[in-house]
């Protein structure tokens, strides 16, 4: 059974990543004192609110690897573009310049 806990620090912490801006989920893992957790973090944004950006939460070299629990074929990209992120090929453009590290940022 999924910790509900964890889930809503996770939501906490992907709220807060600016808009045009993406991180990982093994940075927010690290951040919550869970390293190694990314995938628990991947399962918390396929279950999130509505109100959780999980569009902004990638792989760690910027693949869009959680696209498929979005509804829609491309919904989880357009959300991205329409933020001004550059996406080909499900790999984010420019990632290391996008990255938003909650353990330095916050």
């Amino acid at each position: 059974m999924a910790d509900q806990g964890f889930f809503n620090k996770v939501y906490e912490v992907v709220r807060l990543i600016p808009f045009g801006r993406v991180t990982t989920y093994g940075a927010i893992a690290k951040y919550l004192g869970a390293a190694g957790s990314a995938r628990m973090v991947g399962w918390a944004m396929n279950v999130s609110p509505d109100d959780v950006p999980a569009h902004r939460v990638v792989n760690r070299i910027g693949l869009l690897t959680g696209k498929h629990h979005f509804k829609g074929t491309n919904l989880m990209q357009q959300l991205l573009e329409n933020e001004g992120i550059e996406v080909y090929d499900n790999q984010i453009q420019h990632f290391e310049a996008l990255l938003w590290d909650p353990q330095k940022e916050l």
